[in-house]
């Protein structure tokens, strides 16, 4: 949701730091919360004045509910806080504690000084109410307030004298203000309303409610007027205001008492950087609303959902509800949840077994492609909660369901429900769970492959279906309304086979295993029956915003439609190219890419078999000039700056080209310049549509594209789409999914039925929808989910309507705005004459909130009634209009189709095409095949349809999930547990979790080894290497190099020899004597400077470690006995800093119990002790390297005396 409540407090203070308003009066605030000693409040202002407390939780109307303390000093104030703070308060069926109370200087003043202001924004203007009589009687304002419209036009434009679009003699001579009378009080409201009016665009505000606005003489920082009893204040009334001079105007003061508030969440990026979102220095807080507290579950879901690119949703409804949902997608999940609590309240109407929407116990989505450990978290959160307590009497129910992925696979996600599920295996049947499935996309049919398996596994009932099955036919069989079809012998195995599964027949494209099953319903289109009194046809609300009328009257897309590419989406790019090639295009739709991070190249694709080069452009102008007939823009660009994108596309006019008429683009009757609505004469955009992908776009820059793209006649798709298809022409992005459901949904040839819908994710099932039950589809458009999309409902329709190949239209809409009404006076006035078949999802939210206000509702605490938010921006009602449930009798009554549920749009829809087709009013357009699309062969190995051998094999690490693993081991995991660098070691050099005293003598080893002085010769050849100006890399392997069996890399020579005489089982003086007939040196023995009567302190403090904590230490000791012998010979024969080292390591792997004698011996053979040498020094050397560069030491010549010259006499 991006419009989002926040609190008074913080309400206040972002308009006290940013307006400019000399005469409002800044009253200081405090908030005192739940944990706070309210005795400590020792404020001056709060001392010595009297006071106006009262709870800061989102509560509405608090003076009608008794939660507003006025006039009251310190002491009694502080009664009433205490009284009230931390304890239950019940709003109707909403209880919730009253945890923060705000506290603010009383401002002594009159009814007749209290004025109602309200600010909010719709689609192409800033609404400001205004009513002369304000308080806590104000009443129904919305039918009585004066109104004034500011258009995001004037906005933009912002002329000298006013400010974000409008000024203070706008607004005087408007009737906003006629109910005062006093012309000075009524300019100082206005000047004000106007600088407010700058900060609610400014700073993103979408409602902003004042109630009282108090126009007043008294503030407590003035002079003369400090009185804490007010005794000496005096009211200024109209008459005699108007008979005094400015002096007493000046003494008056505007004080904000009361604000409702909720700001854009979209625009919280804007202003990270930024004061002017934070309060009391933090950035601003958007809180729960009232009586709504996040469960640990919840919580934890959101969690996840901050850390991934995905989105996973959780809402727990009724912890002890019997139906739990698993859905995938933001429309999906309202569609669910929708047909779910429909059909539970039709069966216990009908006396069966359910207890209504008390049934649903949760709201939730996964969507964007989430990974194998998110889709597991997220699964083993739901099974958790689900088998919680004791088990139902009834048993329960698991839906995981879905639309029709675009680009997700759909194994890959089913992966984590799979691992989750088989954990779950026992407490799925003490709770007597069914698992109903039904979900399509790419590679589906494995996916579901395995969930039939997992059924046979586990021994739990898993009822498995595909895009052959409606979307909610699984919620019917749940409840027992639909028959669960027995498994088909002739299961689809592969992604191979299902290509071939689709034939025509009929009126439409029917599904070989199509389900012919019908609802036990009586009525499969809604009956019109009185709904409210208070809801209407009339669509006076839904279109005084909206001026709806097409603007863009030429075919949008065609198959000669070419567009441009903002964005490196490749797999988006080949998506489009392969619908285009098995469309029968002549050329590809993609003109070109355009990437501002790079310089202008070629980037590599397929058209068909064939390789294709596309261009890529550093600069859109240099894209749009060079390709004049691309005039679509598919933006990919990220929410920060898709709006700049978007503006600057905007800006280009179109240039004359010969493509042009080739194309059908323009006419021999054409013009390059278009009438404009002020009847000035403008340059045509080259571009005429943009679709914007991006999600979270901040409300305020959606208006101001909605707003430059009327005046340059471009037709907006989105933000927050999937973009839109025409078959067999053009698809945007990746709309309609992969090749196999294009060609599944036949959706490479032309149909009779279009349709729009908000959801993108829901398109695809549209899609399907409507190819098993009509001829196919036509053209198709998601216009995105947020509340001011950047086209409507009826801009696509009135298309559709003109388009003679169409024959019926298809509208999916959901609760939220008011576009749908739009509609309903189109059908009534006669623009729109072609059937409609509609339906609008989130009847959920009313169902809810009816049962948790119901009065006989004894359990109402664990239902959460009407606050739902719904994956998209805009689904949310604001109002009774606004409810799924009176758009779909508004509609039905204007003779629209409209189907009892989403769970019969598509009989709805069968029976409206097969009727059209009886009655000779649309001839099914004739089926063709298509050309086949080799598959790509990254995709096909993902499927499992071919093998290859790989390059690699990595055994200790693995980075393609959603964070790395060191032998198997999450990053996050080997952080929080605090592994160090010794345990680090253990994962990626032995592959696998070593004790922590193993770990600690590993790091003992690199801090002993990390450096011996700038003597040495690794040490030597660094810095000479680092003073002949060399790089880190060239100065470090040059030190590196030097290591070898006489400089630091005796370790693994030492443990070979020191453990092969153990094992052998001879004495330490025959290994002595051994080695010396054999002429070979004691690798570890011997140093150039230590000794036995100087000894090295580093070996002194392996040993005393390896003797107190290592669980054995044979080869240790042994070798500390070839070291008395060998020192008795020459004092410097010690064991040395690599003996012992090896010596202890071969100790470490054989008697710690980690490893087996084979893995041990390996460890030494491969040269892994030598390792330890080579990584500790290398600290050192680099410590010598920048050393040397802090020094700027220059280049290091060797001095002649410490040369020896022995050259032979030339003759």
């Amino acid at each position: 949701m991006s419009s989002k409540a926040v609190y008074e407090e913080s309400a206040k203070l972002l308009i006290y730091n940013s307006i400019c308003y000399s005469k409002l009066a800044k009253n200081p605030l405090r908030v005192v919360k739940l944990g706070e000693d309210v005795s400590s409040v020792t404020d001056e202002w709060i001392l010595h004045n009297n006071l106006v407390s009262k709870p800061d939780v989102l509560i509405k109307r608090r003076g009608k509910l008794g939660l507003v303390f006025a006039g009251f000093n310190w002491a009694d104030s502080q009664k009433k806080i205490k009284s009230l703070l931390a304890s239950k308060f019940t709003i109707g069926s909403t209880c919730g504690i009253l945890d923060r109370f705000l506290i603010e200087p009383f401002v002594p003043h009159e009814q007749q000084e209290e004025y109602y202001l309200c600010m909010y924004t719709q689609r192409t203007s800033n609404v400001i109410l205004f009513h002369h009589a304000g308080g806590v009687d104000v009443g129904e304002v919305d039918s009585k307030a004066k109104r004034f419209e500011v258009s995001v036009e004037n906005i933009m434009k912002s002329d000298s004298g006013m400010k974000a679009g409008c000024s203070a003699e706008q607004l005087l001579q408007s009737s906003l203000l006629s109910g005062v009378k006093c012309p000075k009080r009524a300019r100082m409201l206005a000047e004000f309303i106007v600088e407010l009016h700058a900060v609610f665009d400014k700073l993103y505000f979408t409602y902003l409610e004042i109630n009282p606005l108090v126009i007043c003489k008294w503030n407590m920082n003035a002079k003369k007027i400090n009185d804490c009893n007010g005794s000496s204040y005096h009211i200024i009334n109209d008459t005699e205001l108007q008979d005094v001079d400015n002096d007493i105007n000046e003494q008056l003061y505007i004080h904000i008492l009361d604000v409702a508030a909720k700001l854009d969440q979209c625009a919280e990026h804007l202003f990270t950087s930024s004061l002017e979102w934070s309060v009391n220095g933090k950035m601003l807080e958007f809180p729960f609303g009232f009586g709504k507290t996040e469960t640990k579950e919840e919580a934890y879901i959101a969690k996840l959902d901050a850390r991934t690119g995905a989105s996973l949703k959780l809402t727990i409804l009724n912890p002890n509800g019997r139906i739990w949902t698993m859905s995938a997608g933001g429309g999906a999940s309202v569609i669910y949840a929708d047909t779910v609590c429909e059909l539970a309240e039709k069966v216990k109407a009908a006396g069966g077994i359910s207890q209504g929407v008390k049934d649903l116990a949760n709201y939730g989505e996964y969507s964007g492609a989430p990974s194998e450990e998110l889709t597991y978290e997220y699964s083993k959160t739901i099974l958790t909660l689900m088998t919680t307590g004791e088990p139902h009497p009834d048993g329960k129910v698991l839906l995981i369901g879905g639309g029709i992925a675009n680009f997700t696979n759909i194994a890959a996600t089913f992966k984590g429900i799979v691992r989750a599920l088989t954990e779950f295996k026992e407490q799925l049947k003490r709770h007597n769970i069914r698992i109903f499935v039904r979900r399509a996309g790419p590679n589906y049919q494995e996916g579901l492959r395995i969930m039939r398996e997992l059924g046979r596994t586990i021994d739990i009932p898993i009822y498995v279906f595909g895009p052959e099955t409606h979307m909610t036919a699984i919620v019917s069989m749940a409840f027992g309304l639909r028959q669960i079809p027995p498994p088909q012998v002739n299961q689809i195995q592969s992604s191979a086979d299902s290509l071939s599964l689709y034939s025509y027949n009929g009126s439409g494209c029917e599904h070989k295993n199509s389900d012919k099953s019908t609802p036990m319903v009586t009525n499969q289109t809604l009956k019109v029956s009185e709904f409210s009194s208070t809801i209407t046809t009339t669509a006076t609300t839904a279109t005084s915003d909206n001026n709806h009328e097409t603007i863009y009257e030429e075919p949008l897309f065609t198959v000669k439609t070419k567009c441009l590419i903002w964005g490196l989406q490749v797999k988006a790019v080949q998506s489009m190219l392969d619908f285009d090639y098995a469309s029968g295009r002549d050329s590809p739709s993609v003109a070109a890419l355009i990437y501002p991070f790079s310089d202008d190249h070629q980037l590599t694709f397929y058209w068909g078999a064939k390789e294709l080069f596309l261009p890529v452009y550093k600069y859109m102008l240099n894209a749009m000039h060079k390709h004049p007939d691309a005039r679509i823009l598919v933006n990919f660009a990220s929410l920060r700056v898709a709006y700049d994108i978007c503006m600057e596309a905007m800006e280009v006019d179109c240039i004359l080209s010969s493509n042009y008429k080739e194309n059908g683009i323009l006419n021999e009757h054409s013009d390059t310049s278009i009438n404009h609505n002020d009847g000035l004469r403008v340059n045509e955009a080259q571009i005429k549509c943009i679709a914007i992908i991006a999600e979270g776009i901040p409300e305020n820059m959606t208006r101001r594209l909605i707003q430059r793209s009327r005046e340059r006649n471009i037709l907006l798709i989105g933000p927050a789409t999937v973009g839109g298809l025409k078959s067999g022409c053009f698809k945007i992005g990746n709309t309609g999914g992969m090749t196999d459901n294009i060609l599944a949904s036949k959706l490479y040839r032309p149909g009779s039925v279009a349709y729009v819908s908000r959801s993108g994710g829901m398109s695809n099932e549209l899609n399907n929808i409507i190819s098993m039950n009509s001829d196919g589809v036509y053209e198709g458009v998601a216009i995105g989910g947020d509340r001011f999309p950047g086209s409507t409902f009826i801009d696509h329709i009135l298309r559709y309507e003109n388009n003679p190949e169409i024959g019926m239209i298809v509208v999916l809409g959901e609760v939220g705005g008011v576009e749908e009404y739009a509609i309903i006076e189109a059908v009534k006035s006669g623009k729109i004459k072609k059937p409609i078949v509609a339906w609008c999802i989130g009847s959920c939210g009313e169902l809810l909130s009816s049962a948790a206000n119901s009065n006989n509702n004894t359990d109402s605490n664990n239902i959460t009634g009407g606050s739902i938010q719904f994956g998209h921006a805009g689904a949310c009602a604001n109002s009774l209009q606004e409810t799924a449930t009176a758009k779909n009798h508004a509609l039905a009554s204007v003779g629209i189709h409209v189907p009892e549920s989403f769970d019969e749009l598509d009989l709805l829809i069968r029976r409206v095409f097969d009727e059209l087709v009886r009655s000779c009013q649309l001839i099914p357009k004739p089926d063709h095949p298509p050309r086949n699309v080799p598959m790509d062969y990254a995709w096909a190995k993902e499927l499992g349809l071919i093998r290859r051998p790989v390059s690699f094999t990595s055994t200790i690490c693995d980075d393609r999930g959603e964070e790395l693993l060191y032998a198997g081991m999450p990053i996050s995991q080997v952080i929080e547990q605090d592994l160090g660098i010794g345990g680090v070691l253990g994962l990626l050099w032995f592959k696998r979790r070593l004790p922590e005293y193993a770990t600690k003598f590993l790091e003992l080893c690199l801090i002993i080894t990390a450096d011996h002085g700038p003597a040495v010769s690794g040490a030597h050849n660094t810095i000479v290497a680092t003073r002949a100006g060399k790089d880190l890399i060239s100065s470090l392997v040059s030190g590196l190099l030097t290591i070898g069996d006489r400089f630091g890399g005796a370790l693994d020579a030492a443990a070979r020899q020191f453990s092969q005489a153990y094992d052998a089982d001879l004495t330490p003086i025959q290994f002595v004597n051994q080695e010396r007939q054999a002429s070979r040196l004691i690798m570890g023995i011997g140093h150039r400077i230590k000794s036995i009567t100087n000894p090295d302190k580093r070996v002194q403090l392996l040993s005393n470690y390896v003797h107190e904590h290592f669980v054995a230490t044979p080869v240790v000791d042994y070798a500390l006995e070839v070291e008395k012998i060998t020192t008795n010979k020459r004092p410097n024969l010690i064991l040395n800093v690599d003996g012992m080292i090896g010596v202890a390591m071969v100790d470490l792997l054989r008697s710690s119990g980690y490893f087996t004698c084979e893995e041990a011996e390996e460890y030494i053979t491969i040269g892994t002790l030598n390792g330890l040498f080579v990584l500790g020094r290398s600290i050192g050397f680099i410590g010598h390297y920048l050393d040397q560069k802090r020094l700027n030491q220059g280049l290091y010549r060797h001095p002649w005396e410490d040369i020896s010259y022995m050259l032979p006499k030339y003759p």
